[in-house]
């Protein structure tokens, strides 16, 4: 419980008045159900001759709250008393009747309006941890991601707030509700015999301690299950993703088989969670029940001794008030178990909120422009326990064009993911105008530079909408001729509605060729001074292969650009050509000079037959 209360603090400080209200409306509420119930005490002892005690009418001298009481009780006796005697007893009971209508009335109104005035906390503390998830995770560096399966993410983010919502966030009206109600229906039981109530609250411990060793292990079982649950999204992931190639190979029942075991096993999971859940209702019933019958036979045994300063009708009132004390503390505890079935839940989501992003750690210095160079000075760098990157060298002036090439996992896409600080060297340091990177603002970092990869990362959404992508400032016409630059305007403006077309999932509207030129002309709008391309061209056709090319030719005038290759014939002409091999730059030069060393690089435009 104390993980749900620093939960609370966290999430409730914008909603503070609205939990005020609640506290004040539930307690007017109970005050209300009070008074209502009192009617059965002058009605048994008056109007049906259970008490023949006159009460003169005492003046409001007291000292304690019991004397206020007391007073209070006999002055209403006095006034029912006069009733009786002046307007006859069917009149009495009318006007019993209508106060006990009245009293039912307020009730339940500051009762509906205490539930509406949860809604808000309820609804607004959801958006609020929802809002906080997808803050963090596109804040997150991309090394968090390789690390962690999408599946998983996507499950925290959906399947696991969807478990907060239906456990913590629905018990917020019990939470804040029931304790003011058991609060106020024990002082009132106080008043009535602090006897009994003892009693009874030796009781009560005994039958909460029951219930809540049955729920201990609750939350263990519901990350389990919330576990589960990320590992099936992520097949299902990884199904979607790959559907293809599972056609391709007739795949299907295998993956069938797999997912049919994840799915059995989160049966079994939820079978034992809900087995436990369901408990707490009936356990709770029953309890409340042996509570009730313990205390008729010692209330009776009070009253027939007359020891416990009760009469018959007041020890009736006493049972209705603690008969109303039993259901807010069943809900109370049908609540803390759903309590727990959201904290593991809750677990698991603060597992990504609460991650430290090392990136952004410290106060950083702005920078603005690229002024002469960029400088990897001995820089070594690894993902796990083996280097990727080992003592790498390098000067980047402006302006140049400089080319990475070399065999599949060399180190190639490392090496300029280091730039923008996706990831961050373990030994050495990356320079740009003779400032360490990490020194630098990371967003005015980013600013510099502009990204074409192998694979165009487009969203659901327009043309338009993907080309502006993080230039939300750009005009129309801007917009067309960054396309045009790109070689994309004229199948955009074939579209039916232009740029205004939306794309699909992931541009699957599109060809390889097309989605790569909207990368392209995403990145020309932006104009930065620094470009990277990594393999823009390797997965496109010959014809498409042309068209980009031309497009990255276009966008790399003027700029900073450092591309990894795979297809040599689109570097020819770069400023500097280095050879990547096992994480170390060990060749560099023009084309013609490192064709001349008839080392790696000629061996590589050999394979590629080039010449």
């Amino acid at each position: 419980m104390k993980n749900f209360f620093i939960l609370l603090k966290r999430f409730i400080p914008p909603y503070k008045k609205y939990v005020v209200w609640t506290f004040v409306l539930n307690f007017l509420s109970t005050i209300f159900n009070l008074f209502s119930f009192a009617t059965i005490i002058p009605i048994l002892q008056i109007l049906f001759g259970v008490q023949t005690e006159k009460h003169d009418f005492m003046a409001w001298n007291y000292s304690s709250i019991g004397e206020f009481f007391k007073i209070a009780a006999n002055n209403i006796f006095n006034f029912i008393e006069k009733l009786i005697e002046n307007n006859g007893e069917l009149v009495t009971l009318c006007w019993l009747a209508a106060f006990l209508v009245v009293m039912t009335l307020l009730k339940t109104a500051t009762s509906y309006f205490s539930s509406m005035a949860i809604v808000p906390v309820r609804t607004g503390v959801q958006r609020d941890i929802r809002n906080s998830i997808f803050r963090k995770i596109t804040d997150l560096p991309i090394g968090y991601f390789n690390e962690k399966r999408k599946g998983d993410i996507m499950s925290r983010m959906t399947s696991d707030v969807g478990e907060i919502e239906a456990s913590i966030m629905s018990s917020l009206e019990v939470i804040f509700k029931n304790p003011v109600m058991i609060l106020v229906y024990i002082i009132t039981l106080f008043v009535l015999s602090w006897k009994l109530t003892i009693f009874v609250l030796i009781l009560l411990p005994i039958s909460g301690y029951l219930i809540g060793n049955i729920g201990r292990n609750l939350k263990k079982r519901s990350l389990t299950g919330q576990q589960q649950m990320g590992e099936m999204l992520s097949q299902i992931e990884e199904t979607l993703g790959g559907i293809r190639v599972v056609k391709a190979f007739n795949a299907e029942q295998k993956l069938i088989n797999r997912f049919a075991i994840i799915n059995d096993k989160i049966r079994k999971t939820f079978t034992k969670i809900n087995s436990k859940y369901l408990l707490a209702h009936p356990l709770g019933e029953f309890l409340g029940t042996m509570v009730i019958c313990i205390l008729l036979l010692y209330g009776g045994m009070l009253i027939i001794n007359q020891s416990g300063g009760l009469d018959a009708p007041t020890f009736i009132y006493y049972l209705i008030v603690f008969y109303s004390v039993v259901p807010p503390f069943k809900d109370v505890s049908k609540a803390m178990y759903s309590v727990q079935k959201g904290m593991a839940s809750m677990q698991r989501v603060d597992d990504i909120l609460n991650t430290q992003n090392p990136l952004k750690e410290g106060k950083r210095l702005p920078i603005k422009d690229f002024d002469s160079e960029i400088i990897f000075k001995d820089v070594w760098f690894k993902y796990s326990e083996k280097w990727v990157l080992q003592n790498v060298n390098l000067a980047i002036k402006k302006g140049k064009t400089i080319a990475l090439v070399g065999h599949s996992g060399s180190g190639k896409s490392t090496l300029v993911d280091l730039i923008p600080r996706f990831h961050d060297v373990q030994k050495g340091e990356i320079l740009i105008d003779n400032q360490n990177i990490k020194d630098l603002d990371l967003r005015d970092l980013r600013e510099l530079m502009g990204n074409v990869n192998q694979e165009a990362i487009l969203f659901n959404d327009t043309f338009y909408n993907n080309i502006t992508f993080g230039v939300e400032s750009a005009t129309e016409e801007q917009v067309m001729t960054a396309a045009k630059i790109a070689n994309a305007h004229d199948f955009i403006t074939a579209t039916e509605n232009g740029y205004q077309t939306n794309i699909g999932d992931r541009g699957g509207r599109l060809s390889g060729g097309q989605r790569q030129r909207i990368s392209i002309a995403r990145a020309i709008l932006k104009n930065p001074p620094i470009l990277i391309l990594d393999e823009a061209t390797s997965a496109l056709d010959t014809e498409s292969e042309l068209l980009v090319q031309s497009a990255l030719d276009n966008l790399m005038k003027n700029r900073t650009s450092i591309v990894v290759a795979h297809r040599l014939s689109t570097i020819r002409n770069a400023d500097e050509i280095c050879v990547v091999n096992d994480g170390e730059i060990v060749e560099r030069g023009s084309h013609d000079e490192l064709l001349k060393l008839g080392g790696h690089y000629a061996r590589l435009c050999e394979v590629q037959s080039f010449r």
